[in-house]
């Protein structure tokens, strides 16, 4: 009879833990300054936590918008423990949004994130990723009213379903990539993306570069500006409040001399997993369109 109750209740565990879900973003917090004078004290509050800040902007260029990408030492450990395509995992976002004269201060849920990025391998890094959700709520309480609530997803995704998550059926997967470009070595491939960047190529701009420490693996955050840009697809996708600011930017990641960027189809339909099939025909084109930005850097 003892050891049918502890099935029982290890079974129960198991059911709930399968069926627990998550949101992409939270609300770290809400304030009334304006973005101008909140940057200081946001940079301040993630710095005292262990953050490190990787690179910032405001997309489109909206005064109202502003992100801050941030790494840490436990992102860093975990991306260094399984390595590969989980190079996509070693930055998250922190925004702050203008919304009806209030500012929003939110930021990629990393539990949501690294369950997506690391997959059946999440277990092995869970613990860093403990620490860093404790580290976002200790930085959220620093900069304004405490909220703390998840969003980007009325019902949330089931991670069983987030760590092999696609859209639907014939949507691409996480390890779904586009490869951009091949070179001999990871110089090689940083040299010429660099060279391009600064050449200036139309509609693409550096907001980051990331080397995760002693791997192969250095990611890239680029802004994408012009009618195949931000401009063009944000505001037909980011249409609840409050606002998915800490979608952007996108990423493109160099490993042992590959370039990759995260199929559009699964980097924007993560990002919004609620938006409907007849919003996502609005942006046909978009995943198409990053990748033909992107492609400009290793050509």
């Amino acid at each position: 009879m003892k050891n049918s109750l502890i099935i029982l209740v290890l079974w129960a565990m198991g059911t709930y833990a399968g069926a627990q879900t998550l949101d992409p973003y939270i609300l770290g917090a809400t304030s009334k300054q304006e973005i101008s004078d909140l940057k200081p004290l946001l940079e301040k509050a993630l710095t005292g936590q262990g953050f490190i800040i990787a690179g910032d902007y405001n997309p489109m260029n909206d005064p109202d918008r502003w992100v801050v990408v941030v790494s840490h030492n436990e992102l860093i450990s975990a991306v260094q423990k399984i390595g590969g395509l989980t190079g996509f995992a070693a930055t998250l976002r922190v925004a702050a949004t203008k919304e009806s004269g209030v500012v929003n201060i939110t930021y990629t849920n990393p539990l949501y994130w690294g369950n997506a990025y690391f997959r059946n391998d999440f277990d092995k890094v869970a613990q860093h990723y403990d620490a860093l959700a404790a580290a976002f709520t200790a930085m959220s309480q620093a900069v304004g009213t405490f909220d703390g609530a998840p969003f980007g997803s009325e019902k949330g995704v089931e991670v069983d379903k987030l760590r092999k998550y696609h859209y639907m059926f014939g949507m691409p997967y996480f390890d779904d990539t586009k490869e951009l470009g091949e070179f001999d070595n990871q110089q090689a491939a940083i040299d010429k993306i660099d060279g391009n960047l600064a050449a200036g190529k139309p509609g693409v701009a550096l907001v980051y570069k990331f080397q995760i420490p002693n791997t192969e693996l250095t990611l890239y955050g680029l802004a994408l500006s012009g009618e195949k840009g931000e401009e063009n697809f944000l505001p037909t996708i980011d249409i609840s409040s409050p606002q998915h600011t800490a979608f952007l930017p996108y990423e493109m990641l160099v490993s042992s001399g590959d370039v990759y960027m995260l199929h559009g189809r699964f980097r924007i339909a993560l990002s919004f997993p609620d938006l409907t099939m007849g919003t996502f025909t609005k942006i046909m084109s978009t995943p198409g369109d990053i990748q033909d930005l992107l492609s400009q850097l290793t050509e």
